[in-house]
């Protein structure tokens, strides 16, 4: 089933996630950049240990599909991976070295906004464009001075959209007017999604509790939730703790819709709650395999080569690969790919059509996941203007 409701604001969009931290850094370098040599370089900057690992291997298989792909088609690209072991100080690190030593032409990474944050320094005295996937967080693409940040770019929608998008998704297809918010109070990334929702949703909120990452016992606040009259109960958060959270609250009994962010997008959230649990289960997602037919053939490829269903992760670095490369004709360096990543328009990806707008953040729709037995079973598509 496809739905389709229009948003009344926001034209920028795009996922993730993620984890979030201070300010962006200042925009702008005067940074020669790297030549295009006779293949395009690309770096690979992604978790692939460590505490979001889940992310960054999806990424990473699904910018080295992407890079199989062009390079049959007859592309001349090389590329180069490390891992940032989940640590924003190792992501600086390692986009040091693959701008500075590897001399990369365009990276594609890290996924959570923290490292993509502490990466920004070092990729913008170089003068190489990063590409993040899932970098959710507002500022990264603005600088502390209130510029755009010249060489970051993302494929994701941005935080401050998913709350919007929860308050809308809440009130014109859920039609509650009551619900409940529960979020992670220890992460930038939740109370960032749930300050927007507070803003935007003109429901009553009913009950208003927090948890924090690594909370396992959820028992006291649903209990609370459990007496309370709503319709829905909105959950801002990530996968590991939406797990626990779903497979307690079904268990007691609690049957209202839990509708959550790009957090909960990884198989791990339904082995968590346990299929069976996760019924009347919906979260926003840059990526329905079901939404078109590239996204049906990407997801029939990623499958063939990976022997699982991509997860929105796996699609979006997988856009950000063909966009770089999209970018890269007629470059000569680093820079000059970077200028024609702000020039983006009417790019045909797996996860939508996207439009690179002024602050360098894609203009595209999303689609809100329905799940029943732990199974999708609908996908809502919201647009934006």
């Amino acid at each position: 089933m496809k739905k389709k409701f229009t948003l009344g604001m926001l034209a920028f969009a795009s996922a993730a996630v993620l984890v979030a931290c201070g300010s962006a850094p200042t925009a702008g370098s005067s940074a020669a950049g790297t030549e295009i040599g006779d293949n395009l370089k690309i770096g690979l900057n992604f978790e692939l240990s460590g505490a979001t690992a889940a992310y960054g291997s999806a990424e990473k298989n699904g910018a080295e599909l992407a890079i199989e792909e062009l390079k049959a088609a007859g592309k001349k690209i090389e590329s180069v991976s490390q891992d940032n072991k989940s640590e924003n100080a190792e992501a600086a690190t390692v986009a040091t070295k693959l701008a500075t030593e590897e001399k990369i032409n365009v990276m594609i990474g890290p996924a959570t906004s923290g490292a993509v944050a502490a990466a920004i320094p070092n990729v913008t005295s170089a003068g190489v464009p990063l590409i993040t996937p899932s970098g959710t967080q507002d500022s990264l693409t603005i600088g502390a001075d209130k510029k755009v940040n010249e060489y970051v770019f993302r494929t994701t929608f941005i935080d401050s959209y998913q709350g919007e998008v929860l308050a809308n998704y809440a009130t014109n297809t859920l039609k509650a007017d009551k619900i409940v918010l529960y979020y992670d109070n220890s992460s930038d990334y939740s109370k960032g999604i749930a300050d927007v929702f507070k803003e935007k949703y003109k429901g009553e909120i009913v009950v208003e509790e927090t948890f924090a990452a690594k909370d396992t016992d959820f028992q006291a606040a649903l209990s609370k939730i459990k007496k309370a009259d709503y319709q829905a109960i909105i959950m801002p958060g990530y996968y590991e703790e939406a797990g626990s959270i779903i497979k307690q609250a079904r268990e007691m009994g609690i049957t209202q819709p839990i509708v959550g962010p790009d957090g909960f997008a990884d198989s791990r959230m339904i082995e968590l709650a346990g299929a069976d649990n996760v019924d009347e289960v919906y979260y926003i997602s840059g990526f329905s395999a079901s939404s078109s037919d590239k996204a049906a053939a990407f997801a029939k490829a990623y499958e063939a080569k990976y022997g699982e269903a991509p997860s929105m992760f796996a699609a979006l670095a997988y856009d950000a690969v063909y966009m770089a490369v999209d970018a890269a004709e007629g470059a000569k360096t680093s820079k000059d790919i970077a200028a024609n990543l702000a020039k983006v328009k009417d790019f045909e990806g797996t996860t939508g059509t996207m439009t690179i707008n002024e602050s360098h953040n894609p203009v595209k729709s999303v689609s809100i996941i329905g799940l029943t037995d732990g199974k999708e079973t609908s996908s809502t598509v919201v647009e934006a203007n």
